[in-house]
């Protein structure tokens, strides 16, 4: 999902023939993206002309009386036109990046969100020594985001990401070698905790969460270009948090912590599973919006 349509296939207004400059390419493609409703048409439009163009911020300040052919022109609205038809700027770049790291998108990943590195977060602050040789598995891994970010910052730790997703499974192995992180990173195809015989210390889950009736009302960001069964959580949106609390006890160590990504209002319904499984010490904590974003719990030793 990556690359603008091949030139010829995008139609150059009048006021841009010839040999615009990159800044009247970049105010007509804000115009157009402001037109179709985007939220922040002008930080897209920038975004996607540097990135259709193959220049930097920097470089585009620089350079913005600067004249563009128009196999140059043709790429930008190729990238813009996408962005009208509401793909991602993240889906069109191929790429998001998360906690200050570069993760590779494909069409069996959920684009991961701001939001989730709440998972991520709390998941060290329940770390007392971050040099310890702990072991973390990542269920629903996607791009393996969360469990790349936990093991960038724990040297000595290695991890497991299991996906139902062959290509996600595949991106998140190429995300692993890439970062450097691969000789301490596997991931597996799977159905969630199923065949698994190892224990670890640290289960972390960002599980489909939204109500079946419900994923219809999302942005077309999201109902178009996430892949459904990253988002469909059955009628209620809890059956994959049913699913995975009830086969805890034989994947966590004992006094091992299982961290939950949870949607809106839904905190409360998973730590009762939770608790439900025997587990205890549970907390939630929230994200930048205030909102309780994460639910996890202790298995008692």
């Amino acid at each position: 999902m990556t690359g603008a349509p091949p030139e010829g296939t995008v139609e150059i207004p009048p006021e841009l023939g010839g040999t615009p400059t990159l800044r009247e390419v970049t105010r007509h493609g804000e115009r157009l993206l402001r037109d179709a409703g985007v939220d922040t048409p002008d930080l897209d439009a920038r975004l996607l002309t540097g990135a259709a163009l193959g220049m930097t911020r920097q470089h585009m300040l620089i350079h913005a009386t600067a004249r563009l052919n128009q196999p140059q022109v043709a790429r930008v609205l190729g990238f813009i036109a996408r962005r009208v038809a509401r793909e991602p700027v993240s889906r069109i770049l191929g790429r998001r990046e998360f906690w200050s790291l570069d993760f590779t998108l494909s069409a069996a990943t959920l684009d991961p969100r701001p939001d989730s590195e709440t998972v991520v977060e709390e998941a060290l602050a329940g770390v007392a020594d971050k040099r310890a040789p702990l072991s973390v598995l990542d269920l629903g891994t996607g791009t393996g985001c969360l469990l790349l970010a936990v093991l960038s910052e724990l040297p000595a730790a290695m991890g497991l990401g299991v996906d139902q997703s062959t290509e996600a499974v595949a991106t998140a192995t190429a995300n692993a070698r890439r970062l450097g992180l691969g000789p301490r990173a596997r991931f597996a195809v799977g159905d969630w905790m199923t065949g698994l015989e190892d224990r670890f210390d640290i289960v972390m889950s960002n599980p489909p969460y939204i109500p079946d009736a419900e994923i219809t009302t999302l942005s077309p960001e999201v109902t178009g270009f996430d892949p459904r069964a990253a988002l469909a959580g059955g009628a209620d949106g809890l059956d994959a948090y049913r699913a995975i609390t009830a086969g805890l006890g034989g994947v966590l160590k004992p006094g091992g912590r299982i961290i939950f990504e949870v949607g809106f209002g839904q905190s409360h319904d998973v730590a009762a599973l939770l608790e439900a499984a025997g587990l205890s010490q549970i907390g939630f904590r929230k994200d930048l919006a205030g909102i309780e974003r994460v639910v996890f719990g202790h298995l008692g030793a």
